[in-house]
Parts: C-alpha cells; structure tokens; sequence
C-alpha cells in the first residue's frame, strides 16, 4: 500500500476524525448508559425496571465498542448529575415522558452514527456501527412503546380538560370585564362556570372512552373533570387576591399561558409534535377568545345596563 504523500495524509485525518467522532460517542453513550441506570434502580415496576435494564445494557455496549477508540476517556460527572435530574423528573412525571424527553434528540444522533459509518476502515467496524444505528432505529423505540404506563393512556384526556378550561374560563372572565367592576364576583363566575363545565366535560369523556378498547370510561371522567377543576381554580384565583380586576386578569391570562405551556409541551413530547406551533395555536385561540368575550359582555353591558345594577 502507498503511504506517500496525499494518500498518508487522508489516512491520517480520516483515522482522526473517526477518533473525534468516537470520543463524543462515549461521552453521550455513557450518558445515555447512566440515565438508563438510574431510572431502572428507581422504578418500582418490575415490567419497566426490566425493559429500562436492558436499554441500559444496549447502551453500556455502545460505550464499551467506542471506548476502544478512545481508551483515555473519562466520564464526565456533568452525566451523573444529568442522570439524577431525569429521576426527579420521572418521579414528577413518569417514566415515559422522561425517556421521550431524553430520547428527542435520537434523529441527529443516527445521522452522526452515519457519518462515522463511512469513516469505518473495516467490514467488523461497519457491522460493528450499522447494528448500533440498528438499535438507535428499532430496539429503543420497541423498548420504550412497551413501557405503557397509565398516564399515557389517559394524558389525551387531561389535555381535553385543561385545553377546554383556558378556553371557556378565559372567556368567562374576559366577558366579566365589560359587566362588573367586582373581581370577587368574577372569580365567583368563573369557578360556578368551570365546576358547571367540568362535569360535563367528565360526562363527555365518560361517552367517548366507552368505544375505546384499553381504557376505563371512569378513569378517563376523573380525569377529565380534574384537569377542568385544577385549571379553572388556577385561572380564578388571581380575583381573590388581588383587588384591580383588570390586573387579576392579566395575571389570571399569564396562568392560562403557562398551563397551555406545560401541557402542550407534555403532549408534544408524547406525540412527537411540533411544540412551537401548538403552544402559539392554542395561546392565540385564548386571546382571540378573551377579546371577543370582552366585546361581547361591553356591548352586553352598555346595551342592557348590566353594569349599572352590579358594582
């Protein structure tokens, strides 16, 4: 073989930028090995804690075939910490959102795994690679949709509840403006109308889920009615704390954004939509509605004199 001139130097840099390539590898693989670790040692779940041991152990060998590469490579610690920040976060909000979370990224780790893959100087090294893309591609996501946990199943419906609630509540208050001056009264309104609501809201639910298969029709009223509950308390607390009824609402919006943050980004770590153009639909959805509710209850008011008989 020549090793002369052009042909050494494209060796010597293909070599090292596989070498480049292999030491970021370890580092997000020894991540990836140690969240897996971790979420596995804490689940109670005897099905999961199984399924998350082996994501782990997929994992561990990926880190174990890049090391060779790189044998002076160190664990970063900023990997444990990261690790211990996702179990807090499955304790708060399950284990699949959390995995989904971590695994958002998985795309552009497989396209890397394709550019190391043509830098491969042997048939081991490219079967070596194409069965980790192999299981970056199949294996995790087979994993990880046999989780099932029952949050998953019933998340659509907490999202109908709080999506309905920000919605119908915000026009509740909005319309409240043009007709009183009296916050208590609006929070009032807005806790009759988002009781009122929520239970038939739960009704609806309880209708629908009864022609869907794996899934409790109570269950999903419950929490159904729930999300409409929470979010309605949430969106009318701000007029029994504060005494301006147009600084209650602004305060009493900015809840409503923030619950249609939370939600929205939950449901797209699930779905794997675009999370971005969610959250600006349904946030210019509750302010088109909370200015046409406002037209309306001035107009209401000014032609019916509804203002004049409640202070």
């Amino acid at each position: 073989m020549d090793y002369s001139g052009s042909n050494l130097m494209e060796i010597t840099s293909t070599k090292k930028s596989l070498r480049d390539l292999a030491t970021e590898f370890c580092r997000d693989e020894y991540t990836d090995y140690t969240v897996y670790s971790k979420l596995a040692a804490i689940e109670f779940n005897e099905r999961r804690k199984e399924i998350l041991s082996k994501l782990a152990e997929v994992e561990r060998r990926h880190y174990e075939f890049w090391r060779r590469y790189t044998p002076s490579f160190r664990p970063p610690i900023t990997s444990v910490i990261y690790a211990y920040l996702l179990a807090f976060l499955r304790l708060l909000l399950g284990a699949t959102f959390v995995i989904r979370l971590f695994e958002r990224g998985e795309e552009k780790a497989i396209e890397r795994y394709r550019e190391a893959l043509r830098l491969a100087e042997s048939e081991e090294e490219r079967r070596a690679i194409e069965a980790i893309i192999k299981d970056e591609e199949e294996h995790e996501e087979l994993f990880i949709a046999q989780l099932d946990e029952a949050v998953v199943k019933y998340m659509s419906a907490l999202v109908l509840g709080m999506a309905d609630a920000i919605i119908e509540i915000t026009g509740t208050h909005a319309g409240s403006l043009g007709t009183t001056s009296s916050t208590i009264i609006t929070g009032a309104v807005g806790l009759v109308v988002g009781t009122s609501a929520a239970i038939s809201m739960a009704s609806a639910s309880y209708l629908q889920t009864k022609h869907e298969v794996g899934k409790s029709p109570k269950v999903a009223a419950l929490v159904t009615g729930f999300g409409y509950v929470v979010a309605s308390a949430l969106m009318s607390l701000p007029f029994f704390l504060i005494d301006n009824i147009f600084a209650a609402f602004a305060v009493s919006i900015a809840v409503s954004v923030l619950l249609a943050l939370l939600f929205t980004f939950q449901g797209s770590v699930y779905t794997g939509s675009d999370f971005k153009r969610e959250f600006a639909q349904t946030v210019g959805l509750l302010l088109g509605v909370a200015a046409l509710a406002y037209v309306l209850g001035d107009v209401l008011s000014a032609a019916l004199g509804i203002r004049a008989l409640i202070k």
